[in-house]
């Protein structure tokens, strides 16, 4: 065994250096590809018993512990770090909406992804856009690089296909409940109208109850959560017609699937001159996540279907003879339902107290301090705003009093105001690290961010009722929200895994470095993560 050593090390010794750190060639199509809500906690519960598509990236580059380092851990601001390298306080995304008092329409709330300005538009009833991310995307930098490339995105959501696109998109497709669609005024291409019709056919025909492959058996179990409703058992059985019902199933994120594999195969992806890019919004996870909990028949089903369909998507890949890298991620991770919980030996579970709400404590505030009118927006997690026609001293007031009543509260682990986020270092240490006012500094924007933020004790849900709605959410600042895997692979590269703290900041750098983007240090917040074993890199010197 030594004398093996020894003849592979001289071996090695006696190729010629620049044969050594020969780079290996670009591939031809970067594949991206995000699971909202797919936390490490799922994967590191589900790894061992996938067979295909994830089965296939658990042989590449995995780093287990990917941060969304962030205090505002939802769908639109973890999207926004995917391919920018930056946090939401650069990429401008503090939220999935916030509050704008200054804006002219009456509805004060603006969606991440919405022209707020357009005319007779709302919150709920608006035009989707990108003017509210402030950074480019990887796909903005390869056309930069290379007009040639071609920039291509789809999701389930909006604010995931926009966010991941980026402003200079070829193809930008997203589901709106009825269809795929896109902005107003592009020709809907060939691919699209097939996946439209193809949707259309599978929603009108009924779908049976889904079998149950043995490692999800145990998972099979009813949760009591109200009056009349349980969760655990769900099998996705589905009436003809039911398009709410085919969005919350592992059927969604297959129609998602096929529309990208559509549109690689239409457009010849990764076949130009240049580098081209597709990402991919799988968003049923996070659909099944909120409808039923992390820990339930359902979402061992979903995980389970989502793992087949990735392998065959990867099978259309592997077919087309294209040279193709690709990342998975998540924009943040998800908690189950404190029922199952504190059935499951987790007595700490609770739910928001009904009782404590941001309308509650404008009351008791303006009783306070004999003011009159609303003083404060916002809800009992993440940002809360003030009246900015207060005159200073009043506002000071306010903020003051508003704090003191909300740290009061025992499922309140800390109130912070914006002056002191904003006079917060940024944070350089690994993310797990972090204070939760150098979390809450990452989301920080200051023309968008309120006035006051909330960090909600660790494991209360702050869902009151789950009779009415959803029943389990994420958007915490804790490790349970902010942990995702991050996977990336290629063909012919060495496994490996690191199981120490990265950042999906990191993803944009990495990814870039295979197709000759280069980032100028500090450009933005990631870094390049290496993926190729031995003296060859993927990251500049």
């Amino acid at each position: 065994m030594k004398l093996a050593c020894l003849a592979a090390l001289a071996a090695l010794l006696a190729t010629p250096l620049a044969a050594q750190e020969a780079p290996p060639p670009a591939p031809k199509l970067i594949v991206f590809i995000s699971v909202d809500q797919f936390s490490a906690d799922l994967f590191a519960e589900y790894r061992n018993h996938w067979t295909g598509g994830f089965a296939r990236l658990l042989q590449g580059a995995v780093f287990p512990s990917g941060y969304q380092s962030h205090a505002a851990t939802e769908t639109c601001p973890g999207h926004s770090t995917l391919l920018t390298g930056d946090h939401p306080s650069r990429t401008g995304i503090i939220a999935n909406d916030w509050i704008d008092l200054r804006t002219p329409r009456a509805d004060k709330t603006v969606y991440c992804a919405e022209d707020e300005s357009v005319p007779g538009s709302n919150s709920n009833g608006y035009t989707v856009s990108d003017k509210h991310l402030k950074v480019p995307t990887l796909g903005e930098r390869m056309k930069a690089l290379d007009p040639a490339s071609r920039v291509v995105s789809v999701a389930g959501k909006d604010r995931a296909a926009v966010m991941m696109g980026g402003h200079k998109v070829d193809e930008l497709w997203w589901w709106n409940g009825k269809a795929y669609v896109s902005y107003a005024g592009r020709t809907e291409p060939d691919a699209v109208k097939r996946a439209n019709a193809a949707v259309a056919r599978q929603i009108a025909t009924e779908q049976p109850a889904m079998e149950v492959p043995d490692f999800c058996k145990p998972h099979d179990r009813a949760v009591t959560i109200g009056a009349g409703k349980s969760v655990g058992t769900g099998r996705f059985a589905r009436a003809a017609g039911n398009a709410s019902a085919f969005r919350v199933s592992p059927e969604f994120d297959g129609a998602t699937l096929a529309l990208a594999a559509a549109l690689i195969q239409d457009m010849k992806l990764g076949r130009g001159s240049a580098p081209d890019i597709i990402t991919i919004g799988a968003s049923a996870t996070d659909y099944v996540g909120h409808a039923y909990g992390t820990e339930g028949l359902e979402m061992c089903l979903q995980l389970a279907s989502l793992d087949r369909d990735l392998g065959d998507f990867f099978a259309m890949l592997d077919a087309t003879g294209v040279d193709y890298a690709v990342g998975l991620s998540a924009d943040h991770g998800g908690h189950d339902l404190p029922e199952r919980n504190r059935e499951d030996a987790a007595p700490m579970e609770q739910r928001l107290d009904a009782a404590f709400s941001i309308k509650a404590v404008d009351q008791t505030v303006a009783t306070r301090l004999g003011l009159s009118g609303q003083l404060l927006w916002g809800g009992p997690m993440g940002d809360v705003w003030i009246d900015p026609k207060l005159p200073k001293a009043q506002h000071d007031r306010v903020l003051a009093e508003a704090a003191k009543e909300i740290a009061a509260n025992p499922q309140v682990q800390a109130v912070f105001t914006a002056a002191e986020i904003a006079a917060t270092p940024r944070p350089h240490s690994p993310p797990e690290t972090w204070t939760l006012l150098e979390r809450a500094r990452e989301s920080y924007v200051p023309e968008r961010s309120g006035d006051l933020v909330i960090a909600l004790k660790p494991r209360v849900t702050p869902i009151p009722d789950p009779t009415k709605g959803y029943v389990a959410t994420h958007g915490s600042f804790w490790d349970y929200d902010r942990r995702v895997p991050m996977l990336f692979w290629r063909k012919g590269m060495t496994g490996f895994e690191q199981p120490l703290s990265v950042e999906t900041v990191d993803i944009a750098p990495t990814l870039g470095a295979l197709v000759g983007v280069r980032f100028v240090p500090g450009d933005i917040d990631g870094r390049c993560l290496d993926l190729v074993a031995g003296p060859a890199t993927s990251c500049p010197n």
